[in-house]
């Protein structure tokens, strides 16, 4: 998140305002991204693979023991390439955090002109922001934080984003890519085992789809549609490629 600056020499009636109000917005975004993006392939690679393998005559014990090194070879790279992400997210923002401060420091009218440019593009006013730019210069951390999120659009990231990124994606990638394998665990015979997995994965996705989409803001049951869908036509193509071959 950005640097939060905090006010001081706001009026008293306005500070119990804001202390007495409660935001109810969903700021979890970031873990949710992950959750999802883990999940989500954890529940359709594994599932795809398993099912391709059935398709191919293999036995249970075959079955299970190729997905389980698929699921911890992808939760080791869907991690590590959330873990890479979320680096590059960071140094991008060090290295513009750093341009902007120098650019402070050369050009500081140009940079207070581009402030009363991005308040102009609000509609306030030029003797409005007149009062706000010749604030913001007499705050140089403050003027930077305003440069950063309001004219390149930055948010300072978490500085354990990138470990917490790979450590979610990576757990969420093994929950979901060891659910299409449970069947091959208890039954045998991969043919009766895939009819298992089939049911119990399309029934996971339905429910990961409807989560998904309650929380990110989208039609729910669209999106366990949608979800249970791609999980299906994956693992049907698997299946049907293996069957033509190796009938």
């Amino acid at each position: 998140m950005a640097a939060i600056v905090e006010p001081t020499n706001l009026e008293p009636e306005k500070q119990t305002l804001l202390n007495q109000h409660k935001e109810k917005h969903f700021t979890a975004g970031e873990i949710v991204r992950d959750i999802i993006i883990g999940v989500s392939d954890g529940l359709t690679v594994p599932f795809a693979l398993a099912a391709g393998l059935s398709g191919a005559n293999a036995t249970s014990s075959i079955v299970l023991t190729a997905g389980i090194a698929e699921v911890a070879a992808g939760a080791i790279s869907m991690g590590l390439g959330g873990y890479l992400a979320a680096k590059s997210e960071a140094d991008h923002y060090v290295k513009e955090l750093k341009r902007e401060q120098q650019e402070i420091i050369d050009v500081p009218d140009t940079e207070a002109a581009e402030v009363a440019e991005i308040l102009a593009q609000y509609g306030v006013e030029p003797h409005e922001y007149t009062p706000v730019v010749n604030a913001l210069r007499k705050n140089p951390q403050a003027w930077l934080d305003f440069m950063m999120k309001f004219e390149l659009g930055l948010e300072k990231p978490d500085p354990r984003r990138a470990l917490h990124s790979a450590l979610t994606i990576a757990i969420a990638y093994v929950l979901g890519g060891l659910v299409p394998l449970i069947p091959y665990m208890f039954i045998p015979i991969a043919r009766e085992a895939v009819v298992a997995s089939v049911v119990l994965t399309l029934l996971a996705l339905l429910i990961f789809g409807y989560a998904k989409g309650y929380f990110t803001g989208s039609k729910p049951f669209i999106s366990a549609f949608q979800t249970a869908l791609i999980g299906a036509i994956a693992s049907a193509a698997a299946y049907g490629m293996a069957k033509a071959i190796h009938p």
